[in-house]
């Protein structure tokens, strides 16, 4: 195993060493972690990895020199929030993962600044970040949230404007914390974005993480969970809408590690328009120690035109035989012929039931947002987008 940063650094054990091995890993918590670019050999675009993603686009993250400073941000300021930057030296990195790719890592090698956030005791009113300022220079970033033991709140997180950037997230969710984390990706056309999340989450935690993606032409979010703590809870919801321009992808791992832990993954995605693509890859690790482990994750695809391409690949490892449950599950495909009768037999005209169906399936996740604002903010992002789009 990589060990934690230091001085800004990941150190490897020499067997850790990775430039020139394109053997992949046949389980997932093998893949091999640094937070140095150097050990990660140039992407070429056929590896398993990035067969899916479109690295020329992502070429200025992979290769580039990246801008690791500061950058604007809004903030909701609250007893118990706070938030600073941070030299690499002086910062927890490492505590919740490590990069598993060459971009994580040259976002992680080239931060120069890191933003930590705590959150202590509870908070009945959600906290927020914003960032609508970055721009279109080539950026790295790297963010660490600690939710302190106890501690019960909802963070979130909206990003907008232009865009070129690489970052990294680390979550530590501490004993007894229950903290949901919504990550809202609405940038300008042409933006390009790429997250990798790690979370930890201890005895007794549970961590919601939601992401939507709606806007940017490539977007992409990978958030890994550790249910380290014997009863930790890890559920990792998704909505996502691709149009002509978009590609949109989510690739999502779960490790249960302790006994009786839960997690529920559920990412539903509808695409648009010739050349819309979305990619999501979901990953359950179920290791040996996990006892009593219950997990269910689904994807859920709805195609509303010709000329889109959604690729989904649930993965599900076991490694002990004592668990309460688990299961996986994919679908793409157009509407339900039953849904659109049922409305249309009430008076709705085709178009708008069509329309209503799409609302009604991405909203499902939406409404899991604990702040009734964002919810009614993204549903209207929604209308607007379908109301661009002729549904086939």
């Amino acid at each position: 195993m990589s060990s934690q940063d230091t001085g800004g650094q990941a150190t490897l054990a020499p067997q850790e060493s990775r430039v020139g091995n394109d053997v992949p890993a046949q389980t997932r918590s093998e893949r091999f972690a640094s937070g140095n670019v150097d050990d990660f050999a140039p992407v070429t675009g056929r590896e398993t990895e990035w067969k899916l993603s479109p690295v020329t686009k992502l070429a200025a993250l992979l290769d580039g020199e990246l801008d690791g400073g500061t950058y604007n941000l809004s903030t909701s300021p609250s007893d118990g929030f706070s938030m600073s930057w941070v030299a690499p030296q002086d910062a927890p990195r490492g505590v919740a993962g490590l990069a598993e790719d060459r971009i994580a890592a040259n976002a992680w090698s080239s931060t120069t600044e890191i933003l930590v956030v705590d959150i202590k005791g509870e908070h009945a009113e959600p906290l927020r970040l914003g960032r609508t300022e970055l721009g279109d220079r080539a950026r790295a970033g790297h963010t660490i949230i600690r939710a302190h033991a106890n501690s019960h709140a909802t963070l979130i997180l909206e990003s907008s404007g232009d865009a070129l950037l690489a970052e990294n997230v680390e979550f530590d969710i501490q004993d007894g914390a229950s903290i949901q984390l919504v990550y809202v990706q609405d940038w300008n056309p042409g933006a390009i974005h790429y997250a990798a999340h790690f979370a930890t989450v201890a005895k007794d935690a549970t961590l919601t993480h939601i992401v939507i993606s709606l806007g940017g032409d490539v977007v992409i979010v990978n958030p890994s969970t550790q249910l380290v703590g014997a009863g930790a809870a890890g559920h990792l919801w998704g909505a996502y809408f691709a149009d002509a321009t978009q590609h949109l992808e989510h690739r999502v791992y779960v490790h249960h590690q302790g006994p009786q832990t839960v997690s529920r993954v559920t990412y539903k995605g509808a695409l648009h328009g010739k050349g819309a693509r979305t990619v999501w890859v979901g990953d359950v690790l179920i290791g040996v120690d996990a006892v009593g482990t219950d997990s269910y994750e689904q994807n859920r695809n709805l195609v509303l035109s010709n000329g889109t391409r959604a690729d989904s690949i649930p993965n599900l490892e076991i490694k002990t035989g004592d668990i309460a449950g688990a299961g996986h599950a994919s679908a793409t495909g157009r509407f339900d012929d039953e849904q659109l009768f049922y409305l249309q037999s009430r008076g709705i005209e085709e178009l708008d039931a069509r329309r209503l169906v799409v609302m009604g399936f991405l909203v499902d996740v939406i409404s899991k947002i604990n702040d009734p604002s964002l919810v009614e903010e993204l549903t209207h992002k929604i209308q607007q987008k379908l109301s661009r789009t002729e549904v086939e």
